[in-house]
């Protein structure tokens, strides 16, 4: 795994609103792109990041749990989960 560093751009994958009882949700959870602003010492892929919204900014930091990583970048179910960006 490359090292997380301060700085360097990442995605962040929302964790959408809770499903309602017909399937539907009224947000799902999508993938933002966002920055690295702190990472741990001690838990390894855990970090704090800001995530850039069409709608505003939102911070996770690693005082309120951080963002974990998800090696497969796939991981939309449960949400509040980082990646690599995908390379094109």
């Amino acid at each position: 795994m490359q090292q997380p560093s301060v700085g360097r751009a990442v995605h962040y994958v929302s964790h959408g609103t809770p499903v309602r009882e017909d399937g539907t949700q009224a947000y799902v959870s999508v993938c933002r792109a966002a920055t690295i602003t702190e990472v741990s010492e001690e838990t390894p892929g855990l970090i704090g990041i800001s995530v850039t919204n069409p709608t505003g900014m939102f911070f996770h930091p690693l005082e309120s749990g951080g963002c974990r990583y998800d090696e497969t970048g796939t991981d939309t179910t449960s949400g509040g989960t980082w990646h690599w960006p995908e390379r094109v």
